[in-house]
């Protein structure tokens, strides 16, 4: 850990290096893990369940490295949250065991949201980045900036799924899926390497145990709301490529476009949130995107064309851009310098334990195809709503 400021300031670039690699390949791996799963012969219930495991997985990997991060630094969080999908890619790659694949998919924690800030955040991030810029408005500014490099680069991991529609007819469908797993881990390999050269803040020793009551009670609010909207989360957007394959026949490249552009939508409601924040309540601004996200995920499941859902899925997505870096600053809010690291896994640990409502997902897409978009658009909705009332206006 460092004290001066200007170094700490350099070295956030190697950040936003390791968020665009790793953006690449997590995004590949998000999208093409269910369609991968069902290429193999697993049904969506038994898919549904695998994104279960991984959310059960990262519940207990998101609480140990937040903990680590609070007492040792949160660059080494980052660091093993980044090795561990490397090796778990690489694993898919040489693997054609569907329980070792499988074994793999869950510790790599691969799969949950294949949104555009899906390869800027691991645990570690945003404390990282709220230990080292104690100002809100430079928060919003960083968050921003990761969000919206994520995002951008996030459009070459849906450009390497597109490619899987033409790497099939020359190596078959699921050895394409596996270069493209291949390519992936090397990517998150380069990131890993990028972290070394992150500096932090010096930050106060840990004085507590768990947390402040302070911060606790700050972030039981969050996380009562957050949860709603994992919920939500879980039951629509994890198996939402293999959605669009079953309702609308979609191909992979059709999959990949729609993602693609979705990235770069969200990167620009991201660079727009940090020129937002000042102008407008910023609570305001983390509420209402969230309810228009889960407003949005009602409007795709009616939907009858896929081009409809696509247009659609366009402005959630720049939605979810603008309100997410705002968001992950009020959520710090009322959390002391030294309880980061354990609050953000928290708030990480209450969102993949709602997450695991994605095990209904399958369930759901067998009984009703609209019915996971519908019934997680409708959680978000509310949980837009009461992210507003139960963190008020007070800033603390």
């Amino acid at each position: 850990m460092v004290s001066d400021s200007g170094e700490v300031e350099k070295s956030f670039r190697f950040l936003l290096y390791s968020r665009a690699l790793r953006s690449i390949g997590i995004i590949y791996m998000t999208i093409t893990m269910p369609l991968y799963l069902a290429a193999m012969g697993l049904s969506v219930v038994s898919i549904g369940f695998v994104v279960a495991g991984v959310m059960l997985f990262m519940i207990v990997e998101t609480l140990a490295l937040g903990a680590l991060g609070d007492r040792a630094g949160y660059k080494y969080s980052l660091l093993i949250s980044e090795i561990i999908p490397a090796f778990g890619a690489l694993v898919i790659f040489f693997s054609q065991n569907v329980p070792v694949i499988i074994a793999a998919v869950i510790v790599a924690g691969i799969g949950g949201a294949a949104g555009g800030m899906r390869g800027g955040f691991s645990p570690g991030s945003t404390a990282i980045v709220a230990s080292n810029y104690p100002d809100e408005h430079k928060r919003v500014n960083k968050l921003g900036q990761i969000t919206s490099i994520a995002s951008f680069f996030s459009i070459f991991g849906a450009a390497l799924v597109s490619a899987h529609f033409y790497l099939s007819s020359e190596l078959g469908t699921l050895a394409a899926y596996r270069a493209g797993f291949l390519i992936s881990s090397l990517l998150l390999f380069l990131s890993f390497a990028c972290l070394l050269f992150i500096k932090e803040e010096k930050r106060p020793r840990k004085s507590t145990r768990i947390m402040k009551g302070s911060s606790f009670r700050y972030i039981l609010k969050v996380i009562a709301a957050n949860s709603l909207g994992g919920i939500g989360l879980g039951l629509a957007i994890p198996l939402l490529p293999l959605w669009l394959e079953l309702s609308y026949k979609a191909t992979t490249l059709e999959i990949g476009i729609i993602f693609g552009f979705s990235y770069l939508v969200t990167a620009l409601g991201a660079y727009y949130a940090s020129y937002m924040h000042g102008r407008f309540d910023p609570l305001s601004i983390a509420s209402l995107t969230r309810v228009l996200g889960g407003a949005l995920l009602i409007a795709m499941a009616l939907s009858p064309f896929l081009i409809l859902v696509a247009v659609v899925y366009l402005f959630r997505a720049f939605f979810a851009g603008l309100g997410n870096p705002t968001r992950n600053a009020v959520n710090m809010r009322g959390i002391d310098r030294e309880d980061y690291g354990t609050a953000t896994s928290f708030q990480g640990v209450s969102t993949r334990i709602s997450q695991l409502s994605s095990g209904a997902s399958g369930y759901l897409m067998e009984y009703s195809l609209p019915a996971p978009l519908f019934l997680g658009g409708a959680f978000q909705i509310v949980s837009g709503i009461m992210y507003r009332y139960l963190i008020g206006k007070k800033k603390q």
